[in-house]
């Protein structure tokens, strides 16, 4: 004889009351048969009623609650990604929960088994969601079981289980029906929970990022829009130091007042300064010039608080241990500072400066998010820049010198070919105008610009911006961190995801 099954005539998702409870309990015990765990209890719900009633959603059907999904608010940069189930809910105590968190974070979702297979889970899902958006929280965050491991562990890592699983291999009830509902993996977790036999105590980290989240109306520290402000500098004669000084304050000055977040230099902006050195041979006369990056160095910090602008410097030549690099700071406006270093030089820098390159790849925090920096000639080497994106690079700065239009065409081009394989905006900044004092600073040629990669949300051309050409100027952007997210997600084509890495790696090597 069959199992009747229940037919839906009204279905309704709605908030949790404690008179539902008994209903809870009845579902609860059937979806979790075999949990060897504790459930939960009436209690510890009536707490999360009393702090959070909104995030407790129930789906009822013809009147009868069938499922639930229980939720807390928490400050993920606080909790951190590598965490427990324990140390999200605070021991069961919720004192983790944040009304000035910026994550929906779920600790519970079931479906009473009658009712499972008409799309009550992704009903709570969709519920989840909306309440996300409604709170104006930067995304839907839970850790997630993958009860179905224990079948595949002799056989597979968890990671080689999550990919046959993303890939549709193999099926997981709860894993399956997450990267369904548009969530991806984060990271993968180990002894999530303790309880878990079946999942092997692994757990998958699943978000769904909200893409019209709205970050400065929480004052958060990540914001979607951001505000690039490139200076096309003409190089010219300086009467010293002082000169160059009066000339980055006026720019700094614009920059600043058109509230931009980065004020972006191009690469050996300071070479106008080798006029002093016109006795001295190409290679003496530019080691004279490294003596004035520090004070250059210093001026930039303090200007970088002053205006209220992170600040990428270009680049400067500087003398560590006798040999000669090509460098640049990253000057945040609250004062730190970090260096970057050109890693690649160009036959040209070797014969005429002697210059040596630098071994730092890195990405750095901003409060405008995770920016890479790359100068000139590095942008031409893919592998460089992947290994920052890699690392989580939202924003790529190419700080950049060259002389004629085919030097140009080369930096331009690959530049925007590192914004779509790499899924991230890059701006490029260079000089223009001639030096006729400064040896093997002749001319310069640029334009600036901001580019984008190329899908729906993003200009056609994959250009932002761009400044007039081999014209003295300052060109403002804005660019959407956001579609940065939901571009590597549900983008047309999604380049750092669809990597083979079953076929090429890509690391950086020990220094």
């Amino acid at each position: 004889m069959s199992k009747k099954r229940s037919t839906l005539k009204k279905v309704e998702v709605r908030p949790l009351t404690m008179d539902a409870f008994d209903d809870f309990a009845s579902a609860m015990n059937a979806a979790y048969p075999d949990w060897s765990g504790g459930l939960w209890k009436r209690e510890t719900i009536a707490r999360l009623l009393g702090l959070f009633p909104e995030g407790q959603l129930g789906v009822f059907v013809n009147g009868k609650l069938a499922g639930c999904a229980l939720t807390i608010i928490v400050d993920v940069d606080k909790l951190g990604l590598d965490h427990t189930y324990m140390k999200a809910t605070g021991g069961y105590t919720f004192n983790t929960h944040d009304r000035k968190g910026n994550v929906l974070y779920g600790i519970e979702v079931f479906v009473h088994p009658e009712y499972r297979g008409k799309r009550l889970g992704r009903r709570l899902y969709e519920a989840r969601k909306e309440l996300c958006e409604h709170l104006n929280l930067r995304s839907v965050m839970f850790g997630g079981r993958i009860p179905n491991y224990h079948k595949h562990a002799k056989k597979l890592t968890p990671k080689q289980y999550i990919t046959k699983v993303r890939e549709k291999v193999i099926h997981d009830p709860v894993l399956s029906f997450q990267l369904s509902n548009d969530f991806h993996v984060v990271r993968l977790l180990k002894g999530y929970m303790p309880d878990d036999v079946n999942s092997m105590e692994y757990a998958t980290l699943m978000e769904w990022d909200n893409i019209y989240h709205n970050e400065a109306d929480m004052s958060g520290s990540w914001s979607r829009n951001v505000r690039l402000g490139l200076v096309q500098w003409k190089m010219r004669n300086y009467a010293g130091i002082d000169g160059l000084f009066e000339h980055l304050d006026f720019f700094l000055q614009v920059v600043s007042g058109y509230g931009s977040d980065f004020a972006v230099f191009p690469e050996l902006f300071n070479a106008p300064l080798m006029a002093m050195y016109d006795d001295q041979n190409e290679a003496e006369a530019i080691r004279s010039l490294a003596e004035h990056t520090i004070p250059i160095r210093d001026y930039m910090v303090k200007a970088a608080m002053k205006y209220n602008v992170n600040i990428v410097t270009g680049s400067m030549p500087m003398v560590e241990g006798g040999i000669l690099y090509n460098m640049g700071f990253l000057c945040r406006r609250d004062g730190s500072w970090e260096r970057y270093e050109k890693v690649h030089v160009t036959p040209n820098e070797k014969s005429a400066w002697g210059i040596h390159g630098g071994r730092q790849v890195r990405v750095f925090d901003t409060d405008c998010g995770k920016v890479g920096v790359v100068i000139c000639y590095d942008c031409e080497f893919p592998e460089l820049v992947r290994l920052l994106a890699l690392q989580g690079m939202q924003l790529l700065f190419i700080p950049f010198l060259t002389d004629t239009q085919n030097a140009f065409s080369r930096v331009r081009l690959c530049a925007m070919a590192r914004a779509i394989e790499n899924e991230c905006f890059v701006a490029i900044a260079g000089s223009v105008g001639n030096l006729p004092k400064v040896k093997n600073m002749d001319i310069q040629y640029a334009q600036s610009a901001v580019f984008t990669p190329c899908d729906f949300a993003f200009p056609a051309s994959g250009i932002k911006g761009e400044a007039t050409a081999n014209t003295e100027m300052v060109l403002v952007v804005d660019v959407d961190l956001s579609l940065l997210k939901d571009l590597h997600h549900r983008g047309s084509v999604q380049n750092l995801k669809d990597r083979r890495e079953d076929i090429y790696t890509l690391r950086l090597s020990d220094q």
